[in-house]
Parts: structure tokens; sequence; C-alpha cells
């Protein structure tokens, strides 16, 4: 493995600001394709390179290992599930399986894969990767945060996960030839081909190639290195700098080669979002992960062309550690909900068209809407404070706040830390880690208050409610509920969306009054892009299928 010497970020920016052209007011310098030593452009043209920030250093390249945003829009580049989703709505279509058959009852699904699907190192594509990557992605040992999008609803999954059963010829993964995927699930899920669309979990991996770094039950190998990893998607890993950028380049390989448009990506781990922004305008990259939350009113005076302010399903919340004094107490979760002024927060601090989150779930999603909400006023706050034991937060221990490194959860942070001291006499500590140090600390649950968001892993209420039920891989709150998961248990055994619907009322419901997450806003999603970039479409997981994407002259 070649191993370069690290350059800090900085020093990238600043080498890509003496390249790039001067801005004019009303519209950023266009970013400027780079030098590469990529050969899939045309002869005498200009390679296609997009530049991308990309929020933070990656976790993991390993689509059964990961959980977060930076992770899941490199691994959209670097594999394909056995359905893809539609650049405009994201609705499922063929991606590794040509189609798909979905029996009468709802309960079998087979997929065709493709006859000239390829791994990305030429060799074929099989039911049978299929099978072995299913099995890797329930082994015990392995501990996937995701397992859960697999064994809530394939037979036999959850006892394999759980030790109950050895066999995994006994669960409902079954390759009869090797081209087709038949899938056996316990109880109809009309969703469930939106999971597999949109989300890596359900992702094929190569096994063979991973078996030969190390143990299937083992974590973060050497596999997903640099000249080691194999994927299936439009792209290939070609460069890996860590903390500077990855680039993907066109996968020769991929089935539908010929629909790529970009000959590479270049991703950028942004935590600093000055830094970003800086190199959006000089230039440097086309688009930005987000925008400092102090420059969208900027942008929307004097770069509109480039402001993007699109919907986004997810809710901003922080996650309580309810084993940890002074939060074991019901009361002081709720008073701290009732204490935060979500209104200010959301017009004066991330300016972006949020929207206060008075509940978990995100209203009107595939039609979903919650009935509970949080109502309450600061005397409340101070009376829950007060039967706790704390009156004006007297005597309550100090609590420490974690948040990922950047500069707009710092300012949230810090509003809410001063509405908390001013109104309950709460001393709150905060406490900033860089991205993969934040996520080991949060499912390890070293952590009192977490800062968190949660976006959609695919359109439909269940995604915000899954969550927190007992031992989900990332529920990482301690909370368990009984009357939660038996309520679980029937929606995923409900008839129809109105019976399903019903139910996820009645959990929205004991999440408002239990509080094992304390929401704050529901998300937009403000970035600048680049007016260059093409076959780019509003949607609501900021999911962009990246074969589809192209620059203009």
């Amino acid at each position: 493995m070649l191993i370069r010497t690290r350059v800090p970020f900085v020093a990238l920016l600043t080498f890509a600001t003496l390249l790039a052209t001067g801005c004019g007011k009303k519209s950023p310098a266009p970013a400027s394709a780079t030098k590469s030593t990529t050969t899939t452009a045309a002869a005498g043209s200009v390679p296609q390179i997009w530049h991308v920030g990309n929020g933070a250093e990656p976790q993991d390249l390993d689509p059964q290992a990961i959980t977060g945003v930076p992770e899941h829009k490199l691994m959209m580049a670097l594999f394909e599930g056995l359905a893809a989703e539609d650049p405009k709505d994201l609705s499922p279509v063929p991606g590794l399986a040509e189609r798909w058959d979905i029996s009468a009852d709802g309960k079998t699904y087979t997929f065709h894969l493709r006859k000239n699907g390829k791994w990305s190192d030429g060799s074929p594509i099989t039911a049978e990767d299929c099978v072995l990557s299913f099995q890797r992605m329930l082994t015990p040992e392995f501990a996937s945060e995701y397992a859960y999008l697999v064994y809530d609803y394939v037979v036999g999954a959850k006892e394999f996960y759980d030790r109950k059963l050895t066999d995994f010829a006994q669960v409902g993964f079954k390759a009869p030839d090797a081209h087709t995927l038949v899938v056996t699930l316990k109880n109809p899920a009309p969703y469930l081909m939106k999971i597999i669309a949109s989300h890596y979990a359900w992702t094929p991996v190569p096994v063979k190639v991973i078996a030969k770094f190390g143990p299937l039950g083992q974590k973060r190998t050497a596999w997903t290195r640099l000249g080691n990893l194999v994927g299936s998607g439009p792209f290939l890993l070609k460069e890996w700098l860590p903390n500077q950028k990855i680039v993907v380049a066109r996968n020769p390989h991929y089935w539908d080669a010929a629909t790529v448009k970009l000959d590479e990506i270049h991703f950028y781990p942004t935590e600093d979002l000055s830094t970003e922004e800086r190199m959006f305008r000089t230039g440097a990259l086309h688009k930005t992960n987000e925008l400092p939350n102090a420059k969208i009113d900027v942008y929307r005076k004097d770069f509109p062309d480039s402001l993007r302010i699109d919907p986004y399903l997810g809710v901003y919340f922080y996650r309580c550690n309810v084993l940890r004094p002074p939060l074991n107490d019901k009361r002081v979760r709720q008073a701290l909900a009732l204490a935060i002024d979500r209104e200010a927060i959301v017009s004066k601090v991330t300016r972006g068209g949020q929207r206060p989150a008075y509940a978990v779930s995100y209203p009107g999603t595939a039609g979903y809407t919650p009935r509970a909400k949080l109502t309450g006023t600061i005397a409340d706050a101070k009376r829950l404070l007060a039967e706790a034991g704390f009156p004006d937060g007297k005597g309550m221990p100090k609590i420490e706040l974690l948040y990922n490194t950047q500069e707009n959860h710092r300012a949230i942070a810090e509003a809410i830390q001063q509405m908390w001291r001013r109104d309950l006499g709460a001393d709150i500590a905060l406490l900033n880690q860089e991205w993969k140090v934040y996520l080991d600390m949060q499912h390890t649950k070293n952590f009192t208050l977490q800062r968190a968001g949660w976006i959609a892993d695919y359109v439909d209420p269940h995604t915000f409610l899954e969550l927190w039920v007992t031992g989900n891989g990332n529920n990482d709150t301690n909370w368990s509920h009984a009357g939660y998961d038996d309520l679980f248990k029937q929606a995923l055994a409900a008839k129809n969306d109105t019976e399903r619907y019903e139910i996820y009322q009645k959990m929205d419901a004991i999440l408002v009054d239990e509080l094992p997450i304390i929401p704050i806003y529901h998300y937009t999603r403000p970035y600048a892009l680049s007016p260059k970039v093409q076959g780019y479409y509003p949607t609501l997981l900021d999911n962009h299928p990246y074969k589809f994407i192209y620059l203009a002259p």
C-alpha cells in the first residue's frame, strides 16, 4: 500500500484558492476541472471531475459497519444494492437485480440478478455472494448497528442474530441458482423495497474478498483500504488521503457504465464549514455539504443561484443516556425539553427554514403525522425540575453535552446551554469531538447528553420509530420500554397502513412522554451548489445517484 505524507486540510484550501479564479459578487467562481490521470475522458476533452464537501472523514468504507451520512455518500459511489433509486423521486428502480417478483401474500421476494453484473475486480456478482453477505450482516460477533433492517423482516434472521439458530440455511435467504435470490419474510412489508433501494444494510458485499483480510465477524479490517476494496457501484476507489480527500473514478466493470458521465468524484472531509464555504466561493468545490448558518442570508442576497434549501427528512435532537444522573429521571428530561425555545433556534440560529420539532416523527412522512406533541411552559419545566429534587437547578449534577465538531452544532448548543442556565439554573458543559471519536462515544454510550440527528433511511415513518426498540443497534440511549417494544411488533404485523399508522401514534406518544431523546427541529438542507452541476434533483433523503450527474461546460 502506498503511504503518503499527510498535508493539512487548510493547505489544500490554500492551494485550491491559488488555482481558482476570483469570484464576482453575484456568482461564486465555478469549480474548474482539475487535472487528473483519469483515462476515461474522451481524447482532448476536459475530464468531468466533481468536487464535493462530504462533512467528515468516514468512519469506514464497509457498508455493513457504518452508520453516518458522510459514509452513505461514499457508499452510493462504490456500491449498488439489489435495487437502486430513481434520481428524481428515489423510487426503487433496478440495480444489481434487473427485476424482482413479489408473491401474492407479500412474503416472498425473488430477485433476478443481472448476468452481466460484476464486482469492480471483474468477477461475477452471484446470488451466493448475496446470501453470504446477509450471513455476515447477521453474524452476532460482527454486531452491525443496522442488522435490524434485515432481522426485523426476514424469516429466521433474528433467531440467527440472537444465537438461537446456528444453521444459516434455515434463514430466509436462498440462492436456487447463480442469478436468483429468494428472500422469505415473516410478514408483508410494503415499504421493504424502499429500504432495499435506499439503504446500504441490504447492499451485497464481496465476502470472498473480505475473508482474505480477517475473520468475517471482525470490523475495520484492511479490505476497505486502497488497493483492496472491491465494490459494485458506478465508481471505484482511486485515492484515499486521510483527512484530505477521497477520490473515486469510473468503474469499467459496472453494468451500466455507459450511463456514467463523471470521470471522478473528489470527496473532501469538510467539518470546518467556514473553510468549506470559502472553497466553494473560490471555485474549489462544486457543492458544499452545508453552509454556516450565518452565511445563509448572505447567499440569499448575493448568490441566490448557488443557494439550495431542500426538504430533508430528518430530526435534530439531543440523545439522553437514561442511566446517567440526572437524566435517569424522566422529569429532568421533560424539564429540559420544555425549556428549549425551538422557534428562537430555527429563526435566529439555524436560519434555513427548519421547523420546530415537538415530536420525533417527521410530519407528513408518507401520509403520517404524529398527533402527540410536547406541550408546556417554563413554569411547568421549573415545577418538574423541583419535583425531581432540583429546585431552580440547585443540587443538580453538571450535564456534559457532547457534539461533533462543527460550528453550526456549537451555535445551537450554546444557545440551548444559555436557555437552560437562564430558565432552569442547569449547569451544562459542552464537549466537542471529531466525527469518528464522537461516533465511538455514542455507540459505547460514553456520554450523558449528546447532539444527534436522524436522517430517514427510507421514506416511511417506520424509520423514525424503529430506532428506540430495546436492543436496536442505533438506540444508544439505554432506554427500554416493554409497551413500546410490543407496539413495534404489532406494527410489523399490521395488515395495512391505516392500522400501522395508528400503532405509530401510540409509539410517538410514548416517546413524547418518556423523552429518551429531546427533539429540537426537523431538518431542511441548506447548501451551496454550482449551477454547472446537472442531473441533480432535490430529494427527501438528499440522495443523488451519481451516475446521472454531470457538469455543464
